[in-house]
């Protein structure tokens, strides 16, 4: 007999442990809200950012230029664009984490 437990094995006995007892496997309910709260806050700050970094821009430009109202709702406009394109591409790796861990799932459900 080895030393050393096998890791398969007690696996194994672990998940048939939980179903005699009827429970399902642990969910990370919590772990998952704070990092959905976590994405939906920094999705909000790179939309405010972009607004702000543009606003500062164009306020700078029409002071310089003295154009008051041009530059900023220019800028502002553009600052909001991309802050929306930075936004998507965080909704899009959100999705995809998503996706990867929903594979994760289902390829150990098929093996166990």
């Amino acid at each position: 007999m080895p030393d050393t437990p096998n890791p398969e094995r007690l696996k194994e006995l672990e998940a048939r442990i939980n179903a005699a007892k009827g429970e399902e496997e642990k969910t990370k309910t919590g772990d998952e809200a704070y990092n959905q709260a976590s994405f939906a806050w920094q999705m909000v700050i790179e939309l405010t950012v972009g607004l702000v970094i543009g606003f500062g821009i164009g306020y700078g430009l029409d002071s310089l230029f003295g154009t008051k109202p041009i530059f900023m709702v220019l800028f502002i406009m553009l600052g909001f664009a991309a802050g929306m394109k930075v936004m998507l591409g965080t909704a899009a790796q959100m999705q995809k984490k998503a996706e990867d861990a929903q594979d994760a799932q289902a390829s150990d459900k098929e093996e166990g």
